[in-house]
């Protein structure tokens, strides 16, 4: 079946009309084991009808080079599966014929030789050639997927200190506090509050300290999910992005959403639904964006 785009302009599927540049531009939002999804689920309006991007189907890969998943590669019967299709990369075929000739060469030229009383046949080493190579791609696969998951938890360990860390800055404000009660005017100057939406995902270092502050979940505190309730995303929208954190932060996604469907917008919308959520030390974050002179 044909995918139906949400695009009058761009016939490609794996572009969308970008309204400023006013042209069809490639989806810029490929990774490993996904494919980018018609039109990058955008309208030329700048509506968002899906998300950017869906799993590979069963039996396809991508490796991040291409936009679309690609049908896995089927090993021809005279040769070795050497590792199987994955999300993320194409079947491995090997062919035994001159590896398996030349390791037999080696071992029969360094085979012992016995008497008759105490005969070794050679032919008993050649089942160890591709025994061989199979070891050596699992060694290969398990140490890869150490070094990973040796990353993803030093990450994860570090998100964890930040995020239990900044409630004990001195940014935080608890919703007790007579901070909090001051008029949103007094926090942030108007420069900041009347600035662009998309000047908080231009500025990395604040978009970081907030998406350590509302990305995670926990107990008691609201968080993305409650801005991205608020601001009227569905929850298996909201659902689906908190799925896709390890790739995208979720913060980023809503922003970006927002700022698509909303291109007016200014921090100030956005600072008073941190407030109604009643997360003031993320509005704090906020004083240190530096509008454009």
């Amino acid at each position: 079946m044909m995918a139906v785009g949400h695009s009058d302009k761009c016939g490609d599927l794996t572009t969308y009309w970008d309204r400023e540049e006013r042209q069809c531009v490639p989806c810029d939002d490929v990774v490993p084991g996904y494919e980018v999804t018609p039109n990058c689920g955008r309208d030329d309006h700048g509506g968002i009808h899906e998300s950017s991007r869906s799993p590979c189907k069963s039996n396809t890969f991508n490796d991040g080079s291409r936009a679309l998943c690609q049908n896995c590669t089927s090993c021809p019967p005279n040769r070795i599966i050497a590792s199987n299709c994955t999300k993320t990369a194409d079947t491995i075929c090997l062919d035994p014929g001159p590896t398996t000739t030349a390791a037999t060469t080696i071992l029969t030229a360094n085979a012992p030789h016995y008497t008759e009383s105490g005969s070794k046949n050679v032919s008993t080493f050649v089942w160890a050639v591709p025994l061989a190579i199979f070891v050596l791609l699992v060694l290969l696969t398990l140490s890869a997927f150490i070094i990973k998951m040796k990353r993803r938890k030093g990450r994860h360990g570090t998100l964890f200190y930040a995020r239990r860390s900044s409630y004990t800055n001195k940014g935080f404000c608890p919703p007790s506090s007579t901070v909090c009660n001051k008029d949103m005017e007094d926090i942030l100057s108007y420069d900041i509050l009347s600035a662009p939406l998309q000047m908080v995902l231009d500025d990395l270092d604040v978009l970081e300290e907030l998406v350590i502050l509302l990305d995670p979940e926990t107990r008691g505190i609201k968080n993305t999910r409650h801005l991205a309730s608020h601001w009227s995303f569905s929850s298996s929208w909201i659902t689906y992005t908190y799925s896709m954190r390890d790739s995208k932060s979720p913060l980023k996604a809503v922003l970006e959403g927002v700022t698509s469907k909303h291109p007016d917008w200014t921090v100030s919308q956005l600072a008073q639904m941190l407030r109604q959520i009643e997360r003031n030390d993320a509005v704090a974050v906020l004083v240190k964006l530096r509008p454009s002179p």
